[in-house]
């Protein structure tokens, strides 16, 4: 498991005295209210930095980073992430699972056949979608994160197992 999480990802400079725009990658985008410290990945290394917020618009979140006093040096910071480690993660309930935590598992239905290996989990809305790819088979799998699909979820054992039944029901099948 990755130690450090993404929470948060900034997207452009806003203004003339440093602010950032950020979109939240997380389900509590309150998390960024008042200051909080967060990190930087770089070359594997991470460095950490005090984020204070500014203001919500929209889905938009807007902070200040120490040091980061004007346009010119936020505008270095387009693209990257804000992260948190462990301890500072959201705390989840039973049976509930970080993205990064599922993105590599291997997909089973019950009887023990595959569906390759999970390579994103998208978020249309309603539920979330994972997509499932079996390069042997050329095959993408798109499987909808429903209970009556999903039997189990095991991050450790790197295992997703679905109900071969419901899974013909709903799941889109792509040749890639």
């Amino acid at each position: 498991m990755k130690e450090y999480i993404e929470v948060g990802q900034i997207v452009k400079p806003q203004g003339i005295k440093g602010e950032v725009k950020l979109i939240p990658l997380t389900d509590d985008p309150m998390r960024f209210e008042g200051e909080n410290t967060f990190y930087f990945e770089e070359n594997g290394a991470y460095t950490p930095v005090v984020a204070r917020f500014s203001r919500f618009d929209g889905q938009a979140v807007y902070l200040f980073i120490d040091g980061v006093n004007d346009r010119n040096a936020a505008e270095k910071l387009r693209g990257r992430y804000l992260l948190v480690d462990r301890a500072h993660a959201a705390k989840l309930d039973d049976g509930e699972y970080f993205i990064v935590d599922l993105i590599g598992i291997k997909g089973f239905d019950e009887t023990g056949k595959g569906y390759g290996i999970l390579k994103e989990v998208m978020q249309p809305g309603g539920n979330d979608v994972y997509v499932f790819v079996d390069k042997a088979a050329r095959k993408e799998y798109l499987i909808p994160a429903l209970k009556s699909v999903v039997i189990s979820t095991d991050p450790e054992k790197g295992e997703m197992v679905f109900d071969s039944k419901r899974l013909s029901e709903v799941s889109v099948i792509n040749d890639i």
